[in-house]
């Protein structure tokens, strides 16, 4: 377990041993999204790769310290740094995203908003944001809260939806502000303060699948959507037959393979960035 205390010593236990502390803030998610997220997490090749591609991105550029995953939803994501050896942090405000955390056996939850936790300046090693940034409105106002608590030359790891132009029903659901692009997220990171090391893309081979199953039909269409998000998430999130997952997972793999090599994938569906305070 960390010694949450010497990062955050305003905060106290609350129910189940989750620390809290006494507000916290607004974030753009979905009521509901925690629980639909908790559903397709584990047996998720979505998931799974985007763990495969930070894993990749922690060994390549390692933290001096524990992790602390801010907005990390129901911690899939802490619980596989965890799981790799890294001493990581749940921060997560939503009650949902605490409660289904324990469930996966979290030893460290702060029921908080980064904001709101108490994190003296300069207190933290490392900060995951993984699909987070595109969901706050205030964006450099929150950099700046990040770029406060890192210490100096402590490491913030990013992932964020690529691509305006992949705007669909999907982005709306999950109540994004933005997507973004390797310039532009190097851009925002740069106003904040943060130096960023390395940046690339991944899932390349997504793209041409959410430009024809998500991004075209949101533009076609008129009214509602045919398929509730949730319908198609449990659809999208599994594919069917080894004749598409045998070829996504090497798909998959090569990128794992350059981003440990620290090598720029050019083309993708998501950002990935790791920057220095």
């Amino acid at each position: 377990m960390v010694d949450v205390l010497k990062y955050a010593p305003g905060l106290r236990r609350g129910d189940g041993g989750v620390w809290i502390s006494n507000s916290t803030e607004q974030i753009s998610f979905p009521t509901t999204g925690h629980d639909g997220c908790y559903e397709l997490e584990d047996a998720s090749f979505w998931f799974q790769h985007r763990d495969a591609v930070l894993l990749a991105a922690l060994r390549t550029f390692p933290p001096s310290g524990p992790v602390f995953d801010v907005g990390g939803g129901n911690g899939y994501v802490t619980r596989t740094l965890l799981d790799a050896g890294y001493e990581a942090v749940l921060i997560e405000p939503g009650l949902d995203g605490v409660h289904n955390a324990r469930a996966r056996g979290l030893p460290d939850v702060i029921c908080s908003s980064l904001e709101s936790a108490g994190f003296a300046t300069g207190a933290l090693p490392a900060i995951g944001l993984f699909d987070v940034l595109e969901h706050v409105r205030r964006e450099a106002a929150f950099l700046q809260t990040v770029r406060r608590t890192l210490q100096a030359g402590g490491r913030v790891y990013l992932t964020t939806p690529a691509h305006a132009w992949l705007w669909s029903d999907a982005d709306i659901g999950a109540e994004h502000q933005r997507r973004y692009t390797l310039l532009s997220l190097r851009a925002t990171l740069e106003r904040a303060g943060l130096k960023v090391e390395y940046s690339s893309y991944f899932f390349s081979f997504l793209l041409l699948p959410i430009l024809t199953l998500r991004t075209l039909p949101h533009r076609l269409r008129r009214g509602p959507p045919r398929r509730s998000l949730q319908q198609r998430a449990l659809r999208e999130h599994h594919p069917p037959g080894k004749l598409v997952r045998v070829p996504l997972r090497v798909l998959a793999n090569l990128e794992s393979a350059a981003i440990r090599r620290r090598h720029q994938i050019p083309i993708g569906a998501s950002c990935l960035a790791v920057a220095r305070a």
